[in-house]
């Protein structure tokens, strides 16, 4: 005789990208084991798998981890994790005030949400004729994203996220672009116009959340930032 299966909730949430409604559940146990072992071997890359494993089946395969915006991949496995081991976290954060108090915060992580500036625009206007369209990094744009400097971070990045480059009615599709033509491209370009360009990585969507600290030492309060899905489980 077969052994019962046990019933998921299910639940729904928007995608910040586009608004979009999708269904996902809870991990279960096997997610969560090969989630535990990624963590405890350190490696980034089986890491990043499981991640992108509890992404793509707690959503029933409707999120694809490795195309979404990395911001929609952060705000779903909150969702998921606060679903899945409860909604609250705590976090042992240093007072800001003088650099070495550390207190524990509670944070509720239904109150998490993706920060959108109103004057972000994914569209790099360099000259009346010449535009740049943007993309947002994905979970396979940031490996390696930490090595070899903020320049080269910030040019590889650059190379990674162009999707179109405009010159009046002619569209240039980065499927046709050369990496080295599109090098030469940003290479050619001015300080002003390459810091339009890194300002579009600056103002993009991010997972966001102020908290107010209270210094128990000095009875100081301050506010801090969190941001990115990792600084919610240090």
């Amino acid at each position: 005789m077969a052994l019962p299966k046990l019933k998921v909730s299910n639940y729904e949430l928007e995608l910040p990208s586009s608004g979009e409604k999708i269904k996902y559940r809870p991990w279960l146990v096997k997610e969560q084991k090969f989630l535990m072992m990624a963590q405890e071997s350190d490696e980034e890359n089986q890491i990043e798998r499981a991640f992108a494993n509890i992404v793509s089946e707690c959503t029933f395969g409707e999120v694809d981890p490795y195309t979404n915006p990395m911001f929609d991949l952060e705000y779903i496995f909150l969702q998921i994790r606060g679903k899945s081991v409860g909604e609250k976290i705590t976090l042992n954060m240093t007072c800001p005030d003088d650099e070495e108090t550390k207190v524990d915060v509670t944070i509720d992580l239904a109150d998490i949400n993706v920060q959108m500036k109103d004057d972000h625009t994914n569209v790099v206007q360099l000259t009346d004729k010449i535009s740049v369209h943007m993309r947002y990094p994905t979970l396979s744009d940031i490996k390696g994203f930490d090595e070899g400097g903020q320049i080269k971070m910030i040019f590889n990045m650059l190379t990674k996220c162009v999707a179109e480059i405009h010159d009046g009615d002619i569209i240039h599709k980065r499927v046709d672009i050369s990496n080295k033509e599109l090098e030469e491209f940003i290479e050619s370009m001015g300080q002003e116009d390459f810091e339009k360009m890194s300002d579009f990585f600056d103002t993009m969507p991010k997972l966001q959340h102020i908290i107010t600290v209270k210094n128990p030492k000095t009875e100081v309060e301050s506010e801090m930032t969190i941001e990115g899905m990792r600084s919610f489980f240090d």
